[in-house]
Order: structure tokens, then C-alpha cells, then sequence
């Protein structure tokens, strides 16, 4: 459920951590009233290298989601330079044991499913999660931990390309963004993560250093590295149905993804105003459940397409337990809501982790 211990700082994160300023971290300080840094909606808040590098870094996936309807507006500032830092990812795979023994198991609706207790590998739920099949937009999860481990200046100016809305895989898709619209890197990937914005996931490939094809290269490399054996990908925003994993190699990648920082606060922020300058986007997070925050959810990702159907994969904490739950190819998002609103539940039933 909701978790109460998060303080001021950490709701209001998102709009420290997309307001970097033009001069250097060495003289950045952190504004330590939150009211003064809300001035009709906009967030100016600036940020020490310290508490910059603390929050990156950060590794409790309980405490850093956001809840509740947090808007704010991002001031950009020309200039400046904000390298990513997170925690390590695993040089291995993630062990995930088969043990099951739990009563009244939920079924659902989705073609393939894995619940796994994300501190022991213990796999508490599962339907079809050795079966590949086309995730969709689960894609971007990788887009955003491969531009993680780039450590790539965050607070570079970003300007969309047509080639960018180009599409994928025969496909093209609706957005709100458009060709000439600029924004730093940072704002690319939580356009990418919460939003689910195509065009956003592309320029962050587009900029990877060597381009699009390096950065699908380093994508398959980081599956290879993580164990994700039935894992393949083709492009970056998951439009192309050959983008393809099983609900197995899925807990593998959200359980990585769920040590960066930066990843779980972009994929859990429900809402968010985009301020381009000469519009203001205001966006909501694609998944139901973080926008109504019933849930301590850490770290989310939605994706449809025909082929892949309604999916999402979550690391979230129900009984003191960190748990990560991958639904794919449920029929519709009201059967995808609901099987994840049952798995959650039912987790919720299993003893408490001490």
C-alpha cells in the first residue's frame, strides 16, 4: 500500500532532478524550502554534486517512488553539464529459483506472467514466463538502462528529428512531441519511461555515441551480460514486433533496472508537466496504478502492440517484500489493470518478509 515515510524531498526529486542549472555542480545548493521552489507550478530547485550523486546513486527501491499526483513544470537552463551516476548493475544474472507452494494462486488474463520475490529469486508466481514473445514498449526499460550506463551529460540539449517519428517495425504511433521540439536528455527519458513517447526513445539512440545501431548493439549486449537468454531486440522503442523476451528474462531486467535511481523515479512519476518553451505538455503516467497510487510501486513500464498485446512489468514492495511482477499479452488494459490489481492483492496475502 501507500507508503508513508517518503519525505517532502523525495516527492518533490523529480523537479530537482530535471532543473540542472548552467553553472557547476561545485555551485549548485539544494533549496531546502520546498515552497519557495513552487512558483506557479514552475521548479527551479538547484542541486549540490553531492546530494546530486546521493540520489543517483541510491539503491532503496522502497523509499524514492513517488505517489500521489505530483505536477511540476521543469525550468531548462542553457549550458552546464550533469553526468548520470547510478548504482551498479550485476555482472550476473539474476537467480530465480522455482519454489512454489502457495495456495489460492490468482489466475490471469495475460498470455504469459511471473511474480518473483525480488531479494531472494524465489519465483512465487508463474504462467508461460520461459515463452518469448513481442513486448512492445517493456522495450524502452532497456532504452533507458543502456542510456543509464552511457553516463551521458543529462542536461544535453536534445532537438527531435522526423527521423525520430519515423516508426518501427512497419509501424508508426501517435505523440504529442514534434520535430523541432528540444528538451535536455533527461526530459527524453522520462518522456520515454512515464509517457512512453516513440520519438523520445528514439533521439536518445539517435544521440547514443555511435548512433542507433551502436545503441541496439549495446542493448543486446546488456541481455547477453544479464542472462536474458530469450531475449532479442530490434530497435529501441519497442514498436517492432521483434522485440521479443519472456516474462522470466523480464524479472532478470526490472530487478537490474530497479537499482538505478534515476529509473525508478522517471518510471513511477504519475504526473508531469512538460514546459518546451513555447508549450506545456502535461502528461500522465501510462500505467493506472501509479497514477492512482494505491500501490508502493518502484518502478513500472506499460507497452501494446497488436502483436504484443496490453504488458507491463513492475518492481514494487507489498508486506516488506520487494517483489517484481511482469504481465504480457493481457487482452485489454481493463484485463491488464485488473491482473496486476490481483497479483498485487495476492501478494499481499503471503506471510510478511521480515
Amino acid at each position: 500500500m501507500k507508503n508513508s515515510k517518503k519525505s517532502i524531498m523525495h516527492v518533490l526529486s523529480m523537479s530537482i532532478l530535471l532543473a540542472w542549472s548552467s553553472t557547476s555542480f561545485a555551485e549548485l545548493v539544494v533549496n531546502n524550502n520546498p515552497a519557495s521552489s513552487r512558483v506557479s507550478g514552475s521548479a527551479s530547485m538547484n542541486w549540490s554534486a553531492s546530494d546530486a550523486s546521493q540520489f543517483m546513486e541510491d539503491d532503496d527501491p522502497v523509499e524514492i517512488s513517488p505517489q500521489g499526483s505530483t505536477s511540476v513544470t521543469t525550468t531548462l537552463r542553457n549550458g552546464g553539464s550533469a553526468t548520470i551516476t547510478s548504482s551498479a548493475a550485476p555482472q550476473s544474472s539474476t537467480q530465480i529459483r522455482d519454489t512454489f507452494g502457495y495456495s489460492s494462486q490468482p489466475s490471469v488474463n495475460a498470455r504469459a506472467a511471473l511474480v518473483m520475490d525480488a531479494q531472494t529469486g524465489e519465483v512465487l508466481y508463474s504462467k508461460n514466463s520461459n515463452m518469448s514473445v513481442p513486448i512492445a514498449s517493456i522495450t524502452k526499460l532497456m532504452t533507458a538502462v543502456v542510456t543509464a550506463d552511457a553516463r551521458l551529460n543529462m542536461s544535453e540539449q536534445i532537438t527531435l528529428e522526423s527521423i525520430d517519428f519515423a516508426g518501427a517495425g512497419g509501424k508508426n504511433s501517435s505523440s504529442t512531441l514534434r520535430a523541432g521540439d528540444t528538451m535536455n536528455r533527461a526530459e527524453a527519458l522520462l518522456f520515454a519511461l512515464m509517457k512512453s513517447e516513440n520519438p523520445a526513445a528514439a533521439a536518445l539512440a539517435r544521440t547514443y555515441p555511435g548512433g542507433r545501431s551502436a545503441f541496439i548493439a549495446a542493448m543486446n549486449a546488456k541481455a547477453r551480460q544479464l542472462g536474458m537468454t530469450s531475449t532479442r531486440y530490434a530497435e529501441y522503442t519497442g514498436l517492432d514486433p521483434h522485440n521479443v523476451s519472456s516474462a522470466r528474462d523480464l524479472g532478470i531486467l526490472v530487478s537490474t533496472a530497479s537499482q538505478y535511481g534515476l529509473i525508478r523515479q522517471f518510471s513511477t512519476t504519475p504526473t508531469y508537466d512538460f514546459n518546451l518553451g513555447y508549450r506545456v505538455l502535461k502528461s500522465n503516467n501510462t500505467n493506472a496504478l501509479v497514477r492512482n497510487g494505491g500501490w508502493n510501486i518502484n518502478l513500472s513500464k506499460t507497452g501494446y502492440i497488436n502483436e504484443a498485446g496490453r504488458c507491463v512489468v513492475m518492481h514494487t514492495t507489498v508486506n516488506s517484500r520487494p517483489a517484481v511482477v511482469v504481465l504480457l499479452g493481457a487482452p485489454s488494459s481493463q484485463a491488464r489493470n485488473s491482473d496486476a490489481t490481483n497479483l498485487l492483492s495476492w501478494l499481499s496475502t503471503l506471510p510478511k518478509r521480515v
